[in-house]
């Protein structure tokens, strides 16, 4: 890349003036015809070429003409005559719009100027020709330009939403969860659910380490903060979903605490998304004994590098599909429910394994017991998995996943039928295992157990249960019995008028039920505020953890130092940045300073030629500033700004 040239205050004698990129790059131009030039005219002979073919030399403007120049107000419209406003619009739109797209792929913003820029201008270059490859030079992609574009965007993002959550006609569900990312930072991502029109929207709110300590008084802090900060009263949300951290949730949690002393209505529900830990905790000792087992072989063969590659090379030469283990972990995005089978898929070749490396893991793994209780799981763990993931969507409201976290626990006293039978229909690992009554009898005794306790805990945790019979006309108002309705309670009128049109009846069964309601909000606004009270509330942490799988992107070993909030605002936020609104509010800005650059430099382009003297041998000019008589010169002159 050629070297950059710099300004220099001498090159006024030419008509011209200063103006900076955001990267640092200077460019030369006219403040006749508001022409800007690239950096490489920016030397003595490009710019008096230009004065005086362009401008006719010094006769070619006189002071009445200087007097005359557009003022503040006019410096606008006298840029869009000369096309320069529209140029500076098309090189910024370009930027911001790469900006934009770097961000959405989770891309480093050095990419640019070290990828994409350099093989832009060879294409332009080799298929467009040098015009063009000059023109997408002045397209400023620096990394410094990059970040300062995304901030921005993320600026303008966050604040659609907070005038969407201000303009809100009901208050809105937030959903809180924890992580820790690589440099064992704690981030707090946060998502807000809100009613806008005709419909409710979801959208990212924030992203902000927790810088100390993760306590409960600390989470609300920032959280607080974050509605303080911009001038939102905290009472505007309605809800609360957290991911259940010991810090986030429980009656006597200092988070839930703090909350419901600021926000005394708020309503804390726990994420139904992933009840694996739950599972875990209820599990009896044999069980939990069989788990631990198959924790430690994996660690074993994961946790030891010479352990993995002999095991991938015994896979590989035995031909086995599976040849990589996950690690079991705590972290919500890896699955139990995937480990432990296969774990028990590859029994027989992991027992060889273990062998073969002479493990002390291969008496209790060899156990038959072992085996029995390690089908069971996989069992247990795959159904737990279809349940996460039918609930693992946008759009998710508490009604519809109660009513799968009930319908799955239902299922118990099935089961519980079907294994006095001793029929093992609905775990298949575990029936094709089974092979003595003997057997049966004790596993049976096992998993009776721990169904019992799995149920109560269930209900207890999640408070399962349906909506109370008055309450169900939400789900569907037109099969709904009035009857259940008290007589004295305010909307049955309005439900009754709502039953009785068709064209609402025809919405009803082509629309969503959120949007359904929201859609009645102007003709049953008492309905539709109750009925979507109760279908706002979040009832899973699911988009925080999208937004987890995306801080894997942005928070690297080579990433690690720098601040991705805004970046991982603009890549999952499905707002998208008012373009020519930045644009405009940047080139006014830059027409501002222009402007004055232009009344500074007038000044000194009137005062030069009058102190301009000659030696006796004509051969050389010298510039005598006077700062007195230049002070008393501009004070006597008229002119703008």
């Amino acid at each position: 890349m050629s070297k950059k040239r710099k300004w220099d205050d001498d090159y006024v004698r030419y008509w011209f003036t200063c103006t900076t990129e955001v990267d640092g790059t200077q460019r030369p131009q006219c403040v006749l015809c508001n022409s800007i030039f690239s950096n490489a005219d920016l030397r003595p002979s490009k710019l008096s070429d230009h004065f005086n073919r362009q401008h006719g030399g010094v006769g070619g403007h006189d002071l009445n003409s200087l007097k005359h120049m557009p003022a503040h107000s006019d410096q606008n419209e006298t840029l869009k005559a000369f096309g320069v406003a529209s140029h500076e619009d098309a090189l910024l739109q370009a930027s911001y719009q790469f900006a934009y797209l770097c961000a959405k792929e989770k891309n480093p913003h050095t990419i640019a100027e070290k990828l994409v820029k350099p093989c832009a201008l060879e294409i332009a270059q080799i298929v467009l020709g040098p015009d063009a490859q000059k023109k997408l030079q002045q397209v400023p992609l620096s990394d410094d330009v990059i970040h300062s574009r995304i901030d921005e965007m993320s600026q303008d993002i966050l604040q659609q939403v907070l005038e969407d959550i201000k303009a809100s006609p009901l208050k809105v569900g937030v959903q809180l969860a924890e992580t820790t990312d690589m440099d064992d930072c704690s981030q707090l991502m946060a998502f807000v659910r809100y009613v806008k029109e005709r419909e409710i929207i979801e959208e990212f709110l924030f992203c902000e380490p927790l810088q100390l300590t993760m306590k409960g008084i600390d989470v609300f802090n920032l959280f607080r903060d974050f509605f303080w900060k911009h001038k939102i009263a905290l009472d505007v949300c309605g809800s609360v979903c957290t991911d259940g951290a010991s810090s986030m949730l429980g009656e006597n949690s200092e988070f839930v605490a703090c909350v419901k002393k600021e926000v005394p209505h708020i309503v804390i529900t726990h994420c139904l998304l992933n009840p694996h830990e739950l599972v875990t905790k209820t599990l009896p000792a044999k069980l939990r004994d069989a788990l631990f087992t198959v924790v430690r072989v994996v660690n074993f063969i994961k946790g030891r590098a010479p352990n993995h590659r002999v095991f991938q090379a015994f896979f590989e030469e035995i031909g086995i599909e599976y040849s990589v283990l996950l690690f079991h972990t705590e972290m919500r995005w890896l699955s139990r429910g995937q480990i432990l089978t296969h774990v028990f898929e590859m029994y027989e070749e992991i027992d060889q394994f273990l062998h073969h490396q002479s493990s002390n893991l291969v008496d209790g793994f060899e156990n038959k017991e072992f085996k029995i209780h390690l089908a069971y799981l996989a069992d247990l763990f795959k159904h737990l998995n279809e349940l996460s993931a039918s609930m693992q969507r946008t759009g998710m409201n508490t009604v519809s996943a109660r009513e799968k976290l009930s319908a799955f626990v239902r299922k118990f006293p099935f089961w519980l039928k079907r294994i006095e039978k001793r029929n093992f229909t609905n775990f298949p690992f575990l029936e094709e295992i089974i092979v003595s009554d003997n057997e049966a009898v004790c596993i049976a005794t096992d998993i009776t157990l721990h169904l019992q306790q799995l149920s109560n805990f269930f209900h207890g945790y999640f408070s399962i249960g349906d909506l109370d019979e008055a309450s169900k006309w939400i789900l569907d108002p037109f099969l709904f019995n009035l009857d259940f309705v008290d007589d004295g309670y305010l909307m049955k009128n309005d439900l009754a008028e709502l039953r009785a049109s068709g064209q609402i009846l025809m919405e009803f069964e082509t629309m969503k039920l959120e949007d359904f309601w929201c859609a009645q909000f102007t003709a049953f606004p008492n309905l539709a505020k109750t009925a979507l009270e109760i279908l706002i509330p979040f009832a899973t942490t699911y988009l925080c953890e999208l937004g987890f799988s995306s801080l894997l992107h942005f928070k690297t070993k080579s990433r690690s130092c720098f601040n991705m909030s805004d970046d991982i605002r603009v890549a999952i936020s499905k707002k998208v940045p008012r373009f020519s609104d930045i644009i405009e509010q940047k080139l006014q800005l830059q027409q501002k300073s222009l402007t004055s650059k232009v009344g500074r430099m007038s000044v000194s382009l009137l005062v030069l030629p009058s102190l301009r003297v000659h030696d006796e041998a004509g051969s050389r000019s010298v510039k005598k500033l006077k700062t007195q008589s230049s002070c008393c010169y501009w004070n006597s002159l008229s002119l703008p700004g």
